[in-house]
């Protein structure tokens, strides 16, 4: 069978990042690629292998469907740097949750994920984060309370919220609380990288 092969231009569409982060991954020799006189040149089935050993465990059918899960974390490759931003993704869907793990992953993040709001504040409680992208509705503890109280214990925390359902008082409520972003479901994969990177002021 014939290979396929991309562009940069191609990749950055297919991956939904940067060219910062596709320029990244080639340097640290995570992504394959060879050089055609001036231009990069991707094979696509390299690209796919890269972007499935990325996927959280639970996208690859190892959690179970409606289960209590406890938050996880993404591993960082020891070639990840270690100033790499981390945030904290809760959404009590599974699969947002794992979408947005994967796409925050793939973009060079390091990801924690929560399923409801206790366990958004636990995870607050026991270590730092530098964004939190949270549900507005949530089993436990709504996600306008949980913002309120992670303000509290780390004041410099950048937030992006994400609903279903949106409305004037909960875009009020979110200015008040100094949230960085809003999105409303659903969305796109650049319209949420778009958000992240103005919110942590890259």
């Amino acid at each position: 069978m014939t290979d396929t092969f991309l562009t940069t231009d191609e990749v950055i569409a297919y991956l939904q990042v940067n060219l910062r982060t596709v320029y990244r991954l080639v340097h640290d020799g995570r992504l394959p690629a060879f050089r055609v006189g001036r231009q990069w040149r991707f094979r696509k089935a390299d690209i796919d292998a890269w972007v499935q050993s990325q996927r959280p465990a639970a996208a690859r059918g190892t959690a179970a469907s409606g289960a209590a899960i406890a938050p996880t974390t993404t591993p960082r490759t020891s070639s990840s740097a270690p100033s790499s931003p981390h945030v904290l993704v809760v959404d009590d869907e599974p699969d947002i949750r794992t979408l947005l793990q994967t796409l925050l992953s793939v973009s060079e993040y390091a990801v924690t994920t929560a399923a409801d709001g206790p366990q958004a504040l636990a995870s607050i409680r026991q270590q730092s984060f530098d964004l939190l992208v949270i549900d507005l509705k949530l089993p436990g503890l709504d996600g306008l309370s949980v913002i309120r109280e992670a303000k509290r214990l780390q004041p410099a925390l950048a937030v992006i919220i994400i609903t279903g359902n949106s409305s004037e008082s909960a875009a009020v409520e979110a200015i008040n609380l100094g949230v960085s972003g809003y999105l409303v479901k659903p969305f796109r994969a650049p319209q949420l990288l778009a958000a992240v990177t103005r919110a942590l002021g890259e």
